[in-house]
């Protein structure tokens, strides 16, 4: 399992400031905590990355190679900011986080990903970059990007698909839809040697969850729930223990696993209680509210 960590990213205001300040030490100590966490990747988060993109890149990726060894992904939108990270990664593994199935972005980044041996992340954004409406989309967009990948000559075991994962508190639909999306891909897969993995942004599904032991929940029992359907990577807290539990197949893992099996569970035991609840709001048996344990 890739476990991606997700916290050296410009939308935590204190590593935001720090990229923009040059100030390496809240990167570095970002970075090996997560490391400690059990983070086997790091995600470089610079985001749209517009303003001083290559440079703002060059500065973190070293920054982060001073003190770990660990395999980085490259995660902006801007292309020449992804091109310098690449060149600043120079022979260490390394990903591309990501390429969509819009043609621009696969022109100019498959060739990159080909000439440093990177990873990919082939994110189901249709040729409009826009969210495919169901899973039934996202399993056609999948398969676009799978045949550019074979035709750039990338290697399928260097392809993760990520499915997208959407709040559930806007979108309940959407994250019902990854689930499905899920099984789907299993069957895509298969025509195929080597196969694909698949990668999630996990933590997107509870933003805007006020509840933090709510939000956190959640984020454990969708990442249960996916890895029962075959996920090999996520982008994660890696120093949210009860999250890596459920990485390392806990008791919490079991739980999920028989739920989504629709083998029998304890109901009188309130854990198991707060996973089928949750595993019936992220495949629409019941409503998402802020309160629906309660109910």
């Amino acid at each position: 399992m890739l476990i991606i960590g997700e916290k050296v990213n410009v939308m935590m205001k204190k590593i935001g400031q720090a990229m923009k300040d040059r100030d390496k030490k809240p990167i570095q100590e970002m970075a090996l905590l997560q490391v400690e966490g059990g983070a086997n990747w790091l995600d470089i988060n610079l985001g749209p990355a517009t303003k001083e993109g290559p440079e703002r890149m060059r500065f973190v990726v070293e920054a982060v190679m001073e003190v770990t060894d660990v395999p980085l992904a490259l995660d902006t939108m801007n292309i020449e900011a992804m091109k310098a990270g690449l060149e600043t990664v120079k022979d260490r593994e390394v990903m591309i986080n990501s390429i969509s199935s819009q043609p621009e972005r696969i022109e100019k980044l498959m060739p990159m990903a080909l000439g440093h041996n990177a990873w990919v992340v082939g994110l189901c954004l249709n040729e409009n970059g826009n969210v495919p409406r169901d899973a039934n989309e996202r399993v056609e967009v999948a398969y676009n990007i799978i045949m550019a990948a074979q035709e750039y000559g990338l290697p399928l075991d260097k392809l993760l698909i990520d499915p997208i994962v959407l709040p559930i508190s806007v979108a309940q639909d959407q994250v019902h839809a990854l689930i499905q999306s899920m099984d789907m891909l299993q069957g895509v897969f298969a025509e195929f040697d080597p196969k694909p993995g698949t990668v999630v942004g996990l933590s997107n599904v509870s933003n805007s969850i006020p509840d933090e032991e709510l939000a956190r929940l959640i984020n454990r029992t969708l990442l249960g729930v996916l890895m029962v359907k075959g996920l090999t990577g996520a982008i994660v807290d890696p120093n949210d223990e009860e999250l890596m539990g459920v990485m390392r197949r806990n008791e919490d893992y079991q739980i999920i696993e028989k739920i989504v099996n629709g083998e029998p569970v304890d109901e009188t035991d309130p854990k198991v209680v707060k996973y089928l609840k949750t595993y019936k709001v992220l495949t629409e048996e019941t409503l998402y509210c802020h309160s629906y344990l309660e109910l």
